[in-house]
């Protein structure tokens, strides 16, 4: 009996041994599965380091890290259609000087706390305390007040009507919202924050200065969560060098503009080895002529300069084709831009006869025209790390040096580029418009305000204290004809002035690994691609 019943215990233990067995493989399985979801890292590039992660600032902070963390009240979506985001729905007063916003409930900042009327206004408060560094965005400089009204309802009212209010909260910066945890003890967030707190599906989590920036998803968010677990920004100034490391795998996404020559572009979608998606235009690559400059306040030389080089032949090499040469200032399908203009047509020898004309002569035996013993002689400022500007810049310095212009060019930091824009210290600059969801308003309205480099450098042209007025006039109007009519007669000006140098209609490029899936460009300009991405291995 008792043989019996150490048998039937054996039984017993070698049944539980194979279960234990069975769940601890299962276990395994299981955890193995796990760290595969775990693992699913997105890695991809940028120029330069992120900067701090303040929604409120400029410069350094890059705009793709800034919209990854914090959010708007209204998202912009393609075809210029404007959608409720953390605002629910808004109403506009008739008079067109109050918005009344209702805002999305059970929405939460990535510390838990809750996004709610009162910080939306104490955000507006930080804003406008420093509403000069804002002020290229028209509604900034009519903003009156703000009001918590309830707990879910924020209200803003403006000194006068201004028509794209809703428009420009959209944008990336600075009407985004940050964390109550986040403000200096001062609340001036121009000085900085205590921590990146926002509303966005992303938070960072990890940072090395000029090296990497690590995203996660914030598990508090509202909407849709990312679908990997990672997202690494790894910070490679170089696009070559950024080429490689792609090659290598050791990016799995490379996109923006300019960040890779449009020439590596093609390789690398010839190549057949990865996916690709190129851009519809986005903005106009353009460069700025500064009338306060004694040689460029001249209409005779800013035209010489846009007739004095082959722009078709520039923009098919230098782009391969990929990019559109622009006659326009702004392209045509941004609202009230569908506007026909006469190209300023390549034309050496109407280019030699309008310096001639305004006394540049050249000397005999001498490559550079003279005037009362001066130099023809101009700089043109480019960005850095901007793979397409270089080979711009350094054509137009070989096609205007044979109607005898030097042409100096310099690459300067982004932070140092922007500065010199600014303070309106240079002579040539390249410079792109805002495109969406900023134009055309936030076009024109640079071009009157002070203080961003722009309407100084066109402080010199005879009639700017007209083009100020009406661009004024188009903001209040009510009447969409008159503001057609009056977008339509400033663009005019602009183009008839020749002190903007349209080259090509600039498009973002996207390179990534085939396993790399949901990959979109973004409606707004300024956005980042990284929500809807997904790592989907064979």
């Amino acid at each position: 009996m008792f043989a019996s019943k150490r048998k039937s215990l054996l039984i017993l233990m070698l049944i539980l041994t194979t279960a234990l067995f069975g769940c601890s493989k299962q276990n395994s399985q299981n955890s193995e599965a796990g760290a595969v979801q775990a693992d699913k890292t997105i890695t991809v590039s940028w120029p330069r380091d992120i900067g701090t992660m303040n929604p409120h600032v400029y410069n350094p902070s890059q705009l793709i890290a800034q919209s990854m963390i914090y959010e708007p009240l209204v998202s912009y979506k393609e075809g210029g259609k404007l959608e409720p985001h953390l605002a629910e729905s808004w109403d506009i007063s008739k008079d067109g000087k109050e918005y009344t916003f209702k805002l999305r409930k059970n929405v939460k900042f990535s510390d838990g706390t809750a996004f709610n009327a009162a910080v939306v206004k104490k955000n507006f408060d930080a804003i406008m305390k420093n509403s000069k560094n804002h002020s290229w965005l028209g509604f900034i400089n009519v903003l009156d007040k703000t009001k918590a009204v309830d707990e879910h309802t924020f209200k803003m009212t403006l000194k006068q009507p201004y028509y794209p209010t809703i428009q420009e909260l959209s944008v990336v910066r600075p009407v985004r919202f940050l964390g109550e945890a986040g403000f200096p003890d001062d609340l001036d967030t121009s000085k900085g924050v205590k921590k990146e707190i926002g509303t966005g599906p992303w938070m960072l989590s990890e940072y090395k200065k000029d090296e990497y920036a690590v995203f996660t998803p914030n598990p508090n968010y509202w909407g849709d969560k990312p679908k990997v677990n990672k997202l690494v920004i790894k910070i490679i100034p170089d696009g070559e060098t950024r080429v490689l490391a792609f090659e290598k795998k050791e990016l799995d996404l490379i996109y923006g503009e300019g960040v890779i020559s449009l020439d590596a572009f093609k390789q690398l979608k010839a190549s057949g080895k990865y996916d690709t998606s190129l851009s519809e235009p986005i903005a106009t690559r353009e460069v700025v002529m500064n009338t306060t400059k004694d040689i460029l306040s001249d209409l005779r030389v800013r035209l010489a300069l846009q007739h004095g080089f082959n722009k078709q032949a520039m923009v098919d090499g230098i782009t391969a084709g990929l990019e559109e040469k622009a006659d326009n200032i702004l392209s045509k399908n941004l609202p009230y831009t569908n506007m026909d203009v006469k190209p300023l047509e390549y034309n050496v020898e109407k280019a030699k006869a309008y310096l001639e004309e305004a006394g540049w002569k050249l000397p005999a035996g001498k490559t550079v025209r003279e005037k009362d013993g001066k130099l023809l002689e101009l700089e043109l400022l480019y960005e850095k790390s901007d793979q397409v500007q270089k080979p711009m810049a350094e054509t137009l310095q070989a096609e205007w040096g044979a109607i005898g212009v030097k042409l100096n060019i310099k690459s300067l930091e982004l932070t140092e580029h922007v500065k010199r824009l600014r303070s309106a210290d240079f002579d040539l600059y390249f410079w792109s418009n805002y495109g969406s969801p900023y134009d055309p308003h936030s076009f024109i309205n640079i071009v009157s305000t002070k203080g961003f480099g722009i309407s100084e450098s066109l402080s010199n042209l005879p009639m700017k204290k007209e083009l100020d007025q009406q661009i004024n006039e188009v903001f209040v109007s009510t009447d969409e004809s008159k503001r057609q009519q009056l977008y339509s007669s400033i663009l005019k000006t602009l183009q008839e002035q020749a002190s903007f140098l349209p080259i090509s209609y600039i498009k973002k490029t996207a390179v990534y690994q085939k396993d790399v899936k949901g990959f979109v460009f973004p409606a707004n300009r300024d956005d980042n691609p990284f929500l809807g991405l997904d790592i989907v291995k064979k």
